[in-house]
């Protein structure tokens, strides 16, 4: 057992009654019903709290170990894999017809968002052996859909994608991996690529790599990418994955955090070239992985929600636990919890408060992206629009409580053995992969800002002021009022400047569509004959406490842009 319970109840009542599951077409036509989507939620806590949870700290402090290309994971990870996918937890959201279970991607949320609280170094494989799936979903042949999605979607095989290299980071447009084709179609990859999660490890017999390399004679910068796929076993004379490809772990980060989840150096053509299989068109390469990072960036922003809620549960047991001092105003000399103390109460307020508006935010991107694949073009418009909101404002919010936790527990926070630290290492890696928060901030000001001049925001703003009409009259309306004519504000301030001045305003922009779209989510969960008792609490705690922060982002977004440009460095 462990510290770890996820929050089932909390999860359904946002489901049911926050985000509208019942309105997905699965449940017009009864082939979902809350009664099973309530049993899933169950049976996955299980597993969760109990299999996966214990392993967080072993993996933490046993790390993994390369020899000889081939990666060892921690103990007990390896047979926890394999409880996961003999469960089938790999499959839910994907297409029945490759061997998946066709639940809606919200309920899919739902469930990695308990992966990611239990073991978040446990829960990024099978998150980015999702986004593979997507790629070939999209863009493989009936042949590569054939030979590897049902293996993938059951996770008897899992995916990495790799676009990183040493001089090309956020930059693709540096990337020098090479594909030469060869005179069966195939092609052979040659160069490195850095910092692949699950590169390689233990617990599967192949690996599906998705690389992007440049074809001889390729366009330069983005425009001559393409997208290449590479098993790490190749198919022998019988057609079984026998054959040892030339792609190979050469060597292990030392990282801060996620000490569990081996992150690689993958070495390309040491030995000839590693046989690559064309994705989608050649040149494309990019188009097709922006399938994959959209998927990835949302998982991401899960995986924030995930971790400041198994650091806010931590932080709260040990506050409840530890008696310390006085009530400030209590003459009677009675020793309290500190759990009662009024700072400590507003730190894990502020955690919790965050956290369910977090939840709420991923979930409604969660239901958009069902609604955008049954054809829904406003919900299609309206997830790319959350996307970088819900990876950016949602992993900032998981340092920031990470933080407030180890606060919690004072100077016993900052050793180890009380385990609050860990969360704070690994949540530091969320606002730096599958794209930093800062380029989130550039993508949602140029591509989904200025490319559709507004008009997506717009019906943001539109079905948000809907949301608050209908409030009864309080703090949390009023607040929310002003914050969201404040945002509308903004985002005028925004589509009149240019590149050089959006991008100089663009995180603190981000910033407050965060927060402000936090707070919307929070007081429509609050707002419900049903909503919890504890949800109209923190609903109001978030609207006099952590709202207003809008009002100084505002302020920023007006002002700031020059301050920035107008200064250079020696």
């Amino acid at each position: 057992m462990s510290d770890y319970k996820p929050p089932v109840t909390e999860m359904m009542f946002l489901l049911e009654h926050v985000v509208g599951l019942k309105d997905l077409q699965k449940f017009k036509d009864g082939e979902l019903d809350l009664e099973t989507v309530e049993a899933i939620l169950e049976q996955a806590a299980k597993l969760a709290s109990d299999v996966l949870a214990p392993l967080n700290k072993i993996g933490d402090e046993q790390g993994t170990t390369l020899k000889d290309g081939e990666v060892t994971t921690p103990e007990g990870f390896k047979e926890a894999y394999q409880q996961f996918i003999d469960n089938g937890w790999n499959s839910v959201p994907f297409e029945e017809e490759h061997g998946g279970m066709g639940l809606p991607w919200v309920l899919n949320f739902a469930l990695h968002e308990m992966w990611q609280g239990a073991n978040m170094s446990f829960g990024l494989c099978p998150m980015l052996t999702q986004a593979g799936v997507e790629a070939l979903q999209e863009y493989g042949t009936d042949e590569q859909k054939a030979t590897y999605l049902e293996k993938l979607v059951s996770g008897e095989w899992t995916g990495t994608m790799q676009l990183t290299e040493p001089q090309a980071g956020t930059d693709l447009a540096a990337l020098k991996t090479k594909a030469e084709k060869q005179a069966d179609g195939s092609y052979k990859i040659s160069g490195q690529k850095i910092y692949i999660t699950y590169g390689d490890h233990d617990w599967t017999d192949n690996i599906i790599h998705m690389v992007l390399a440049r074809i001889d004679g390729a366009p330069e910068g983005v425009k001559g990418i393409t997208m290449f796929l590479v098993p790490k076993f190749l198919p022998d004379e019988n057609g079984d994955f026998t054959v040892r490809n030339d792609v190979f772990a050469s060597g292990l980060e030392h990282k801060l955090g996620i000490h569990a989840s081996p992150t690689c150096t993958m070495q390309y053509g040491d030995k000839g070239g590693a046989t690559g299989f064309l994705v989608g068109k050649e040149n494309e390469g990019l188009k097709n992985m922006f399938i994959m990072m959209n998927n990835a960036r949302l998982a991401v922003g899960l995986q924030g929600v995930a971790l400041a809620e198994r650091a806010f549960q931590h932080a709260l047991q040990y506050a409840k636990d530890r008696t310390q001092g006085r009530l400030i105003d209590d003459k009677s000399g009675t020793i309290v919890p500190i759990s009662e103390h009024a700072d400590v109460k507003r730190m894990l307020m502020s955690m919790q408060s965050r956290i369910i508006a977090g939840r709420a935010l991923v979930y409604e991107a969660g239901i958009a992206l069902d609604k955008a694949r049954e054809g829904d073009a406003a919900a299609k418009a309206k997830v790319n629009l959350l996307t970088p909101v819900v990876k950016a404002w949602c992993t900032d919010m998981a340092n920031d409580a990470a933080a407030l936790g180890v606060q919690v527990h004072g100077g016993m926070g900052f050793v180890e053995e009380t385990g609050a630290a860990q969360y704070v290492r690994d949540a530091r890696i969320l606002s730096i992969y599958e794209g930093t928060n800062g380029v989130q901030a550039q993508d949602l000001f140029v591509q989904k800002l200025l490319k559709d001049k507004g008009a997506a925001m717009d019906s943001w703003l539109k079905e948000a002021w809907q949301d608050v009409v209908g409030m009864s009259e309080g703090d949390v309306k009023q607040e929310l009022q002003a914050a969201i004519t404040n945002l509308r504000a903004a985002t005028g301030h925004m589509l009149e400047m240019d590149l050089a001045a959006g991008a100089a305003v663009s995180v603190p922009f981000q910033q407050m569509f965060g927060t402000v779209a936090g707070g919307v989510m929070i007081a429509r969960a609050s707002n419900h004959d049903e909503s919890p008792d504890h949800i109209k609490k923190l609903a109001r705690f978030y609207a006099v406490q952590i709202l207003p922060e809008h009002q100084s982002l505002l302020e920023i977004v007006k002002k700031g842009a020059d301050s920035v440009l107008d200064y250079k460095f020696d």
